[in-house]
């Protein structure tokens, strides 16, 4: 399967859009990710080893936070996965009105 990687991690695979990988379900394709580019260990899972809550995952444009298995729905070869981490953003000036 697909995963396609966010510009900010690409710098942890090698700087590649897209990683194939085997996996029988989603959390066994993003394990098979993690263990060709380790140091995306600690940009996808928080110590205790769970996706992390700001990393997004979509297989085939399903967000997998809300598929009834979430994490441990099964995959085939023939599905792409896509992580997109999430992006906090500041307060522009009061004086813009965007503020509120």
């Amino acid at each position: 399967m697909k995963i396609h990687i966010p510009t900010p991690l690409r710098a942890y695979t090698d700087k590649q859009e897209t990683v194939t990988v085997t996996g029988a379900s989603v959390d066994g394709a993003l394990k098979a990710l993690v263990a060709a580019h380790p140091a995306l260990q600690q940009h996808l899972y928080s110590a205790d080893g769970k996706l992390r809550s700001f990393v997004n995952v979509y297989l085939n444009d399903e967000d997998v936070r809300y598929l009834p298995a979430k994490e441990e729905t099964p995959t085939s070869e023939n599905d792409e996965l896509t992580i997109i981490p999430s992006i906090a953003g500041g307060c522009c000036r009061p004086s813009d009105g965007c503020c509120r």
